[in-house]
């Protein structure tokens, strides 16, 4: 289990991003943290990775926890040996290198050379045209093709709970399909539970257990991905369907105005 408890983030001493969140991660579970831009999903993220520390950032009261063992306090290297990969917004990968190549930096360091060919067998199981592609330079891969490479880098490390920000960014919806579908996959073979910060809260909804809706530093609903798809306030504002199932204006979109029973 993946727990938040009530954590509180700070940047730069003064700013206050995130105000109390408390989530949990099942393992072998997918959970979604849906919200607006700024809402504090990436932050959220990052508390968990330990990534806060690279942008002046740090967890000032609360706790992250993995089966029980605090990790706040942890190095972001720790972290990943304890199991816990962050596959960030943007595909970041290693552009100069090989498709390969940038699989087996991201394998364990000092891990004996037949244990790197099983790990990249099982990437390419999961994402055959790497396979395909394992002599190209990834610079050069499409933006499916990229993303598919930073999640096959993740499963490198053998990950416990994988950390996904926004994987459908800039992705056709029929690639957007095939890359969940192959994380639905991961989770069900591999037994790791995710936690999908996206934008797209239909298709996160479609392939998650449980969802968390994120506003201002704050979580203000969660509860059971299929019951969250047919909340009226996530149809109208997440998904842009209004009672009657037609598609609402994006001024009726933006204006949008929570209502007030979230906070009870």
């Amino acid at each position: 289990m993946l727990v938040l408890n009530n954590i509180e983030v700070i940047y730069s001493g003064v700013i206050l991003v995130l105000k109390g969140v408390s989530l949990e991660v099942p393992l072998g579970k997918i959970v979604s943290l849906l919200g607006a831009n700024g809402a504090g999903k990436t932050t959220t993220l990052k508390a968990i990775s330990g990534l806060l520390k690279t942008e002046v950032g740090e967890v000032t009261d609360g706790s992250v926890e993995v089966d029980r063992v605090r990790t706040d306090k942890k190095s972001p290297e720790e972290i990943v040996r304890m199991g816990i990969v962050q596959v960030m917004e943007g595909r970041r990968l290693f552009e100069h290198l090989t498709t390969e190549e940038n699989l087996r930096a991201s394998s364990y360091v000092g891990g004996a050379d037949t244990t790197v060919r099983q790990d990249l067998g099982r990437v390419y199981n999961y994402f055959p045209r790497l396979k395909d592609l394992c002599k190209n330079t990834a610079g050069y891969l499409s933006g499916g093709e990229q993303q598919m490479l930073v999640i096959g880098s993740g499963l490198m490390a053998h990950p416990k709970f994988m950390l996904l920000d926004e994987p459908s960014l800039g992705l056709s919806p029929k690639l957007t399909q095939e890359i969940f579908g192959i994380v639905q996959r991961i989770n069900a073979e591999e037994g790791t539970g995710f936690l999908l910060v996206e934008q797209n809260a239909r298709a996160a909804l479609n392939i998650a257990d449980y969802a968390y809706v994120m506003e201002n530093g704050r979580i203000v609903l969660d509860g059971p991905a299929s019951k969250l798809r047919e909340n009226e306030d996530i149809r109208e504002f997440y998904l842009g369907l209004s009672q009657v199932g037609k598609k609402k204006s994006y001024r009726e979109v933006k204006h949008y105005r929570r209502r007030k029973r979230w906070l009870a």
